[in-house]
């Protein structure tokens, strides 16, 4: 029988092919631009607005990052955009990975100190910080790896603390069951809801029943760190379908969280088929 110390470590460091690491920093690496340009760009337009409307979140304070200018935030997003670059190519992994996780960090607490704070951010933050400390790694290798399990299981943890902590806060600022019985939904409708979602505004009762189901999935979203196999993927597709019904409806999409669903995924097997694909093409070209 094994030890707790031993369940423990083999929980957190369980081997996972540095492949899966290769595909996260694709993923991560390449979805930066998208982000910086076009979902949290305020960051640029916040370094004009005057100093004194700079209210630092808690890390900013702790950190003393001072009030953006245009000239430290243009230049902050070209370090980041091109240390990710040199990362996504599987160069200096180690060094140009963490250059991106600070440059990122600091981009994003500027952002979110002026007054809105995103929490679907959280795994991104915590993926590009975790996924350098692996070293090289190739989409076709598919050794097992002990920093490769600890670094898919840290981004795997902050998916899960995203739902988590966000049904906690639900029931810390809402209440509970105020929150579920409430009509939280029903008023996002009618605030920001897409043509299909405002045809939802007038069913209360299935609103109401929606928010219950969320509330309940969001508390059991541990669950997804101790799952395996076709229950896992079960799992997993079910929180994809949550953040599609919400882009329906809401026009919300978090996807700066929702790829991160994919270190769930075994994508070492991508490595498989891209090596298959490439060598039919080499045999057909030989042929």
């Amino acid at each position: 029988m094994r030890s707790p110390a031993s369940l423990w470590d083999g929980w957190w460091f369980t081997p996972v092919p540095r492949a899966r690491i290769a595909w996260l920093r694709l993923l991560g690496y390449g979805f930066l631009p998208f982000d910086m340009l076009l979902l949290t760009n305020s960051a640029l337009a916040h370094a004009g607005l005057p100093a004194d409307l700079y209210q630092p979140v808690r890390l900013a304070r702790w950190l003393h990052l001072p009030a953006p200018t245009p000239v430290a935030m243009y230049l902050l997003l070209a370090v980041t955009l091109v240390s990710a670059a040199v990362a996504a190519a599987g160069r200096l992994p180690r060094a140009a990975g963490l250059v991106t996780a600070a440059g990122y960090l600091w981009w994003v607490t500027v952002g979110m100190s002026y007054g809105k704070v995103d929490h679907d951010h959280l795994a991104l933050v915590v993926a590009l910080f975790v996924l350098p400390t692996v070293g090289r790694a190739s989409i076709r290798d598919r050794e097992g790896c002990h920093a490769s399990g600890w670094s898919v299981r840290c981004v795997q943890i902050a998916v899960v603390a995203a739902y988590f902590l966000s049904a906690w806060a639900k029931v810390r600022i809402g209440g509970f069951p105020q929150w579920p019985n409430g009509a939280t939904i029903q008023w996002a409708l009618s605030r920001r809801g897409t043509p299909l979602g405002r045809l939802l505004i007038d069913q209360s009762a299935a609103l109401r029943v929606g928010q219950w189901g969320l509330l309940i999935a969001e508390m059991v979203s541990p669950a997804l760190l101790f799952l395996r196999g076709r229950a896992l993927y079960v799992g997993v597709a079910m929180c994809v379908a949550f953040h599609v019904v919400t882009w329906a409806i809401l026009s919300i999409h978090f996807l700066p969280h929702a790829i991160w669903l994919a270190a769930f995924l075994p994508l070492e097997r991508l490595g498989d088929r891209v090596g298959a694909r490439r060598g039919e093409r080499e045999r057909v070209a030989v042929g």
